[in-house]
C-alpha cells in the first residue's frame, strides 16, 4: 500500500497526467506484490471498460456536443437573456439560468463552463464586469450541471455503486433548481455591491405572450431531460439506451427542426466527441488496477474503521467525508474520485442508513466543485485561459459563490426531504415515501402523515 500512495504522490506532483498517475501507481503495486499474477492488472483494465451501463457516458457525451452544433444551445442563450433582463446582473443571471437549462445538455461542468465564457464573456466586459467576476460566476454556475440530468458524475457513480440512475436523475433535479436560485441570489447580492449591470428601468416587463414564444423556441431543449427521466424511470429505456436516443434527438433536432446542423458541424461534433470519450475512458480504464489494489489492501474497511472511532452520528459523518471529498476534489478530477472513492465512502453511508442516491447527488456536487478550484481544477484554467484573467483575481472573486455552494450543502445534509424527486407509481399513500414510489415532485417529511408539499402527474 505504501509503494501505491508514495508512487500516486510523487507523479501528481511532478506534473504527470491523472489517467497515468493513476495507472502506474496501479502498477507499481502489482510489481511490489510477487503474490499476486501481474495478469490480474491487464485484465483489470479491461473489465473496468467493459459495463453496458457505462455505454450511457460516450453516448451523452456526443449528444451534447451535437445540441451545441444543432442551434438549441443559441435559443437556451436567447430566452435565459429574456426572462433575466430585469435583474441586477443581467448577463450574469443569465449565465446562471443558462446553466440549469444546458445540464441536460452537455453533462460536463467544464464544457458549460468553457461554453458560456466564450458566449458570455465578451458581452460582460463591454458592461464593465472584471474578468475576476466573469470567470467566477461562468465557471462556479457549471457546478449546477452536476446533478441536473443527464449528469455524467451520477452516471458513473450509479455505474460504480451500482445505484439506480434513473433514481440518480430524478433526485438531482430539486438541487439542481435549489442551486439556481442560491446563485442568482448570490449574483443579484454582489453585482448590486459592485453595482454591475443595473437593470434599465425603460426595459419592458415580460409578458405572457413572450415568454409563450421563448418557450416555442426553446422546448425542444427543455423537454429533453424530461423524456429521459421518465423513460428510465417507467423501464422505457435504460440509460444507455436513453444515451442513444438522445444522439439520434439531437440529429433529428438540428437536421429537421432548427435546420442549423450540417455534414460540416456534425464531424466537428463527432472529433470533439472521440476527444472527450479518449479521455475519460483512459481514467475509467486505469483506475482498473488501482481500485483492485486499495481493494486487496482492506482500504476501505481500515478507513471506515478510524472515522466510525470518530463518530458514528450521520450528519457529523456526512460532513467529514464531504470535507474529505472536497479536499480529493482540489487534486484530483471529479470523474477520478467518482471511481475511485464511490466504492470506499458509499458501503459506509449504507451503514449508517444514508439513503445511497442522496449521498450520490451531495457527492456529484462536492467533487465536481474540484474542477473549480486550485490547484488542478480544469474548469478553472479553461475559463481563465479564455479571458487570461489571473488566478488570484478568479480565487477572490469566487469567494462568495463557494460560500452559498456550502451553505446549500450543509442545508441538503441536515435537511435531505429538499432534494426529494420521486418518480413512477401513484401518489396515493405518504407512509412509503422512503422509496422512490411516486410520480410527482415532493418535499416531505417521511416520518409525517402527510408531505408538506407534493406535486404530482
Amino acid at each position: 500500500m505504501v509503494v501505491l500512495l508514495i508512487t500516486f504522490v510523487v507523479l501528481l506532483v511532478i506534473g504527470m497526467p491523472v489517467a497515468f498517475v493513476i495507472g502506474l501507481a496501479g502498477v507499481a503495486f502489482f510489481a511490489s506484490a510477487p503474490e499476486i499474477p501481474f495478469s490480474i492488472a491487464v485484465q483489470r483494465i479491461v473489465a473496468q471498460t467493459q459495463s453496458y451501463t457505462f455505454l450511457a457516458v460516450p453516448f451523452f457525451i456526443f449528444a451534447g456536443n451535437l445540441m451545441n452544433e444543432s442551434g438549441i444551445t443559441k435559443r437556451i442563450l436567447d430566452f435565459a437573456s429574456m426572462l433575466t433582463r430585469r435583474m441586477y446582473g443581467g448577463l450574469a443571471q443569465v449565465s446562471v439560468v443558462m446553466s440549469t437549462m444546458m445540464g441536460g445538455i452537455s453533462g460536463s461542468a467544464t464544457a458549460d463552463a468553457a461554453m458560456e465564457t466564450r458566449m458570455l464573456g465578451p458581452s460582460m466586459l463591454e458592461r464593465g464586469y472584471s474578468k475576476g467576476y466573469i470567470t467566477a460566476v461562468n465557471c462556479l454556475t457549471g457546478l449546477i450541471t452536476a446533478t441536473i440530468p443527464p449528469s455524467l458524475g451520477l452516471i458513473i457513480y450509479g455505474f460504480v455503486g451500482e445505484v439506480s440512475i434513473g433514481r440518480l436523475f430524478a433526485a438531482g433535479i430539486i438541487p439542481g433548481i435549489l442551486m439556481m436560485f442560491t446563485l442568482m441570489l448570490t449574483v443579484n447580492l454582489t453585482a448590486r455591491h459592485k453595482k454591475y449591470d443595473a437593470p434599465n428601468p425603460d426595459t419592458p416587463k415580460l409578458t405572457g405572450k413572450e415568454l409563450l414564444t421563448g418557450l416555442k423556441e426553446s422546448v425542444w431543449a427543455l423537454i429533453f431531460p424530461v423524456i429521459l427521466i421518465v423513460g428510465i424511470r417507467f423501464g422505457v429505456c435504460t440509460p444507455s439506451e436513453a444515451g442513444a436516443f438522445a444522439v439520434v434527438y439531437a440529429i433529428l433536432i438540428g437536421v429537421f427542426v432548427y435546420r442549423e446542423m450540417t455534414f460540416k458541424s456534425f464531424c466537428d461534433a463527432l472529433l470533439m466527441s472521440m476527444m472527450d470519450n479518449a479521455a475519460v475512458m483512459m481514467l475509467v480504464a486505469m483506475s482498473g488496477p488501482f481500485s483492485y489494489a486499495v481493494t486487496y489492501v482492506n482500504l476501505p474497511q481500515s478507513l471506515a474503521s478510524f472515522i466510525f472511532g470518530i463518530t458514528t452520528q450521520p450528519q457529523l459523518l456526512f460532513i467529514i467525508i464531504l470535507v474529505f471529498l472536497f479536499i480529493m476534489g482540489l487534486f484530483l478530477d471529479s470523474n477520478v474520485n467518482f471511481l475511485l472513492l464511490t466504492p470506499i465512502f458509499l458501503p459506509m453511508m449504507k451503514k449508517v442508513g444514508v439513503d445511497p442516491v442522496h449521498f450520490g447527488v451531495l457527492m456529484a456536487t462536492i467533487v465536481t466543485m474540484g474542477v473549480m478550484t486550485p490547484p488542478v481544477g480544469s474548469a478553472l484554467y479553461t475559463v481563465c485561459g479564455i479571458l487570461e484573467c489571473p488566478v488570484e483575481e478568479y480565487t477572490k472573486e469566487a469567494l462568495p459563490f463557494f460560500l452559498a455552494v456550502m451553505l446549500e450543502m450543509i442545508v441538503l445534509v441536515f435537511f435531505p426531504d429538499f432534494r426529494t424527486t420521486q418518480i413512477s407509481g401513484s401518489c396515493n399513500s405518504a407512509s412509503s415515501c422512503t422509496t422512490a414510489d411516486y410520480f410527482c415532485f415532493q418535499m416531505i417529511d417521511c416520518h409525517s402523515s402527510s408531505p408538506s408539499f407534493r406535486f404530482c402527474f
